[in-house]
């Protein structure tokens, strides 16, 4: 097939599932976010899925796959949900045989990160790279591998959870007994436990919400220097993971979205900085550090192109 036809994504997060309609990257159509609490398990959801889904093919017959992107364990061969943190009930849900047997379309499930990273892969930051590690930066930390022209999912669907990954073998204790995890430094809640910490050793006591990440980014634009010295500290911490990326797969570019990513030049120059600083030429010389095209759109973008590409369509 030479024409791209339409496809939904759809992007399944801790507090709201929303539900779109693509043409290639564009969202031509959407629907209200679905809210996972006002439901008492996996079987109304579902439900309640399905019938949105109903709905945009009412208003677009020409959808032709369906791509979820969730934010947990997820078997991409099977397009089974092992389970969900947030969401109550979600414990070895056979997602894509469920979908597919209500609304008889070619259907992927996946990883929510890798949709990210399958979105800026093929329409975004990293389009036409081979080679590239994408990481979204938000509540929690996660990421995508690219390989060779290949996205990287290894052997239990597992791979990529740069989150999960240290930064110091002595370090706080993480959610699955690993320490010195990222995600447990550089999520939202964490900057800001920091940067309030940052500002009460200096003798000013801020509330936990004016230590957010969009208000240190306006406080250290601004000029305030405990927030330009905390996204210092983002930025390495950051750099320390992204080192071990490239010592380990050599990319093209590391391309990073997601809430903390919007800081722009207050994260993305001093991690260059301290990125560069420990790497040798062969892995520094090109490596390109970008940021993610796509915003809160970026998981019903990847969802929606991979399952196009899954169901033999040309991208």
């Amino acid at each position: 097939m030479t024409d791209t036809p339409l496809a939904i994504g759809i992007d399944f997060g801790g507090t709201t599932i929303k539900i779109g309609v693509l043409f290639r990257s564009n969202l031509i159509d959407s629907a209200p976010p679905i809210a996972t609490q006002d439901f008492d398990g996996p079987d109304s959801l579902i439900e309640a899925m399905a019938r949105v889904i109903h709905e945009l093919r009412e208003r677009h017959p020409g959808i032709a796959a369906i791509g979820v992107g969730m934010p947990g364990f997820v078997d991409f061969e099977n397009g089974i949900v092992h389970n969900l943190t947030n969401v109550r009930g979600w414990v070895e849900i056979p997602l894509k045989k469920r979908l597919f047997e209500i609304t008889q379309l070619p259907t992927v499930v996946e990883n929510d990160a890798n949709c990210m990273a399958y979105a800026e892969w093929k329409r975004g930051a990293g389009r036409g790279l081979k080679h590239l590690i994408a990481i979204t930066m938000g509540t929690g930390v996660g990421g995508g591998l690219i390989v060779n022209g290949q996205m990287v999912r290894g052997a239990r669907y597992g791979a990529g959870e740069i989150g999960q990954t240290s930064i110091d073998y002595q370090g706080r204790i993480g959610a699955y007994g690993n320490r010195g995890a990222l995600e447990d430094y550089v999520g939202n809640n964490e900057i800001a436990a920091d940067a309030r910490n940052a500002y009460e050793a200096q003798g000013i006591y801020k509330n936990i919400s004016d230590c957010s990440p969009a208000a240190l980014a306006t406080a250290a634009t601004n000029g305030d220097p405990i927030a330009m010295q905390v996204w210092d500290d983002v930025a390495r911490k950051l750099a320390t993971t992204v080192m071990n990326g490239c010592w380990l797969l050599n990319p093209e570019a590391i391309v990073i979205g997601g809430g903390v990513a919007k800081a722009g030049d207050l994260l993305f120059a001093p991690l260059q900085k301290h990125l560069f600083a420990q790497l040798s030429g062969p892995f520094k010389d090109h490596l390109s550090i970008l940021p993610a095209r796509f915003g809160s759109e970026a998981g019903m973008v990847g969802a929606a192109t991979l399952a196009l590409e899954e169901a033999g369509h040309v991208i």
